[in-house]
């Protein structure tokens, strides 16, 4: 009887590699071409590359957090959208920000960026804050062709230093000045 026990503990414990090493897992993906926002400029920089990365993390910690400065990110959408789309003015946040985002991200091919154009960018300082005024022009490559691909308005960031003394933008509007849609539109629909 010992001698069965023994070859059946003998096929089972060579047969699951239980002593063998296996291979390291790969490092997780690092954030491409992110760097700390110890300046607005490399914020702003973040903030275009985590649209064209289509990097969600990257993309949310642009905008402020409660947990290191006491100005909670809000957005105020074009007018226009806002009576297209009344989720638009309900509190909008971080946790819309990333839902409507999320909900875009499946619309676009893998391999195709979203490219987000700044022009004719100003800033005024205000103590601790900065208001950071541009043109952008969105381009978002979507695979429906029932809805636009670009969009054009100027944006108002309002930028904070937080406890870390990192910048984000605590809040955000955006101005229709065109016939083309705004950022707000594509936020309401995708949201």
């Amino acid at each position: 009887m010992k001698k069965i026990i023994f070859i059946i503990a003998s096929i089972l414990i060579s047969g699951c590699d239980l002593f063998t090493t296996r291979d390291a897992e790969s490092p997780q993906k690092p954030r491409s071409d992110y760097q700390t926002a110890f300046t607005p400029e490399i914020l702003v920089s973040n903030f275009i590359n985590s649209l064209k990365d289509k990097d969600i993390e990257n993309y949310l910690s642009s905008l402020s957090d409660s947990s290191f400065t006491d100005k909670i990110f809000s957005f105020s959408p074009s007018s226009e959208a806002l009576s297209q789309f009344p989720a638009l003015g309900d509190n909008w946040s971080k946790k819309n920000e990333s839902q409507y985002l999320n909900n875009l991200k499946i619309k676009i091919p893998d391999e195709l960026p979203i490219t987000l154009t700044l022009s004719n960018p100003s800033q005024s300082v205000h103590g601790d804050s900065i208001t950071y005024v541009a043109s952008y022009s969105l381009n978002v490559p979507l695979n429906e062709t029932t809805i636009p691909s670009n969009y054009q308005g100027e944006l108002i960031f309002e930028l904070v230093r937080d406890s870390r003394f990192v910048w984000s933008i605590y809040f955000w509007r955006d101005i229709k000045r065109s016939d083309s849609p705004s950022w707000s539109e594509l936020k309401g629909r995708f949201y």
